[in-house]
């Protein structure tokens, strides 16, 4: 199988590098990832200024962009085409509304824009235990890809419990839960007394209920999510038209 391999935590990161490594033993691998880390990007593009990429060697690309332009070089500028298109394995779990800031989903989501099957995968950690546990997920979920449902339209965006693999209880799917609006930005001083802002942390979890990612991953499952790119309110689709009558008189 060909894989165009991504992340957003850039090409040195430990999950990127532990799932590069078994991918490589039975399949064509090209990485192309962030030249650093690039967490909470989203989807964007860069257009002011020039991107440069920098060749490390077995097939493995570093860049000075985001994870989305990383893919979009790829598929474009390297004239990769691969079977699927990976993003991850992320250091840290995406859930909820996660997903619109993620760089991680969205170098997925880009890899759909442009025609190709794409997952995204994440570990809920920030340290490398059971990073094992994320590569053998994603191995299992590979040895379907030719029956992914949906796959010219959709990203699946896969989440993997802090477990050793014994401890995990499978695949379950599920949809996106949902946080507490974001903690307010932390305001300290520079050196020379000026203000300056970090973003704060994201909101506490709001809807965990059954169903949700939130939920499978607290109960030791694999959070399968399928996502797509269409905003489109559906449900709204009617009210806002009756409100857009008087709007229009």
């Amino acid at each position: 199988m060909n894989i165009l391999l991504s992340n957003d935590d850039g090409f040195q990161a430990p999950g990127l590098q532990a799932l590069r490594h078994e991918l490589r033993q039975q399949h064509n691998v090209t990485t192309v990832a962030p030249d650093r880390d690039r967490s909470g990007a989203s989807n964007s593009l860069t257009l002011d200024i020039p991107l440069r990429l920098t060749d490390q060697g077995e097939q493995l690309y570093s860049l000075t962009g985001t994870p989305t332009d990383c893919v979009h070089l790829g598929l474009t500028g390297l004239d990769i085409t691969p079977d699927i298109v990976i993003s991850g394995i992320n250091n840290g779990p995406n859930l909820g509304d996660d997903v619109l800031y993620s760089g991680t989903v969205a170098a997925a989501m880009e890899g759909r824009f442009l025609g190709f099957t794409a997952i995204a995968v994440s570990l809920d950690s920030h340290n490398t235990d059971h990073v094992a546990s994320a590569v053998n997920a994603t191995l299992q979920l590979l040895a379907q890809r030719d029956t992914f449902p949906d796959r010219g339209s959709m990203v699946l965006n896969i989440n993997v419990p802090d477990l050793p693999w014994t401890a995990i209880k499978g695949f379950k799917i599920t949809r996106l839960g949902q946080r507490h609006k974001s903690e307010p930005v932390i305001r300290q001083k520079d050196p020379r007394g000026r203000d300056v802002f970090w973003i704060g942390p994201v909101g506490g979890v709001a809807d965990a209920g059954e169903g949700t990612d939130f939920h499978a991953l607290e109960q030791g499952y694999i959070s399968v999510t399928p996502l797509h790119s269409d905003l489109t309110h559906y449900q709204a689709l009617e009210a806002t038209g009756e409100w857009l009558k008087a709007v229009n008189k």
